[in-house]
């Protein structure tokens, strides 16, 4: 397959095209696997909306970490609450969107995690200018 990329860390200012190793320096959350699947599984990430806010959970900073290997996407997500009405809806869509982006034979994994909680620190500043904060 590609290169591998070790724990890069995926920008939301990412550009469509394959990111140089500065881009992946700027980090909001964790990237392994093969650069050439990186923009796809971020595109396809950025488009799941939180349906109760209107707005990317990339940009919410609802992903921590996604991890690409031979046979498996893996995601680690959270939601602002436990109490989430939407979990399974965004679970869902995020399935989904890289199920549509990604190899076929790769299995997608979506694991929700609730360490570290999230906070409003995680947010984009476009979700913040866009929440008022």
């Amino acid at each position: 397959m590609g290169n591998k990329v070790t724990e890069a860390l995926v920008s939301l200012q990412l550009p469509r095209t394959e990111p140089s190793a500065a881009e992946l320096d700027a980090t909001l959350f964790p990237y392994e696997g093969p650069v050439d699947l990186c923009n796809a599984a971020l595109a396809a990430l950025r488009g799941v909306v939180d349906p109760e806010v209107a707005l990317s959970i990339v940009d919410m900073g609802l992903v921590y970490g996604v991890a690409i290997d031979d046979d498996t996407a893996s995601v680690e997500l959270t939601m602002t609450t436990s109490a989430c009405p939407v979990t399974h809806v965004i679970v869902e869509d995020v399935q989904a969107a890289l199920d549509r982006v990604l190899p076929e034979h790769l299995a997608i994994d979506v694991k929700l995690v609730w360490q570290p909680p999230w906070t409003p620190a995680r947010m984009s500043e476009r979700a913040r200018a866009f929440m008022g904060r």
